[in-house]
């Protein structure tokens, strides 16, 4: 596996954590603080910019208890400075008194900027079964 693609595999892994372990300043760390950055949660309404996602975390955060997330990636490129990941989420949440079980379909957009990869885009969809 190439050292790049090595890179990016962390970067993601760190996302997931950050979202699992419901950490903002691990999350902050993965984003690129831009406002070109987009996040799409499944079913939502594309939200751009650092400040609107990062507030779309801290509210995701907020009103859940508990989260247990499980990744199977599909595929991985780098190109230059961009690189994507595409897996399915399988995420186990607890919100309210209740547990919800959900699998997406998610796509991972990274830039490299200076030596790090920085998350530009998240878009997960919602796996129908």
């Amino acid at each position: 596996m190439s050292n790049e693609r090595t890179e990016v595999l962390a970067a993601n892994e760190a996302f997931y954590r950050a979202f699992e372990k419901k950490d903002i300043e691990a999350m902050s760390a993965v984003w690129s603080q831009g406002t070109g950055s987009l996040c799409i949660h499944p079913g939502r309404n594309a939200l751009r910019g650092w400040r609107d996602i990062r507030s779309s975390w801290e509210l995701i955060f907020r009103n859940t208890k508990y989260l247990e997330i499980e990744t199977e990636i599909s595929a991985v490129e780098v190109r230059g400075n961009i690189a994507y990941v595409v897996l399915i989420e399988k995420v186990l949440q607890v919100s309210g008194g209740r547990s919800f079980q959900a699998e997406s379909m998610a796509t991972n957009i990274f830039e490299r900027m200076a030596s790090s990869w920085y998350l530009v885009h998240h878009h997960g969809s919602p796996v129908m079964r």
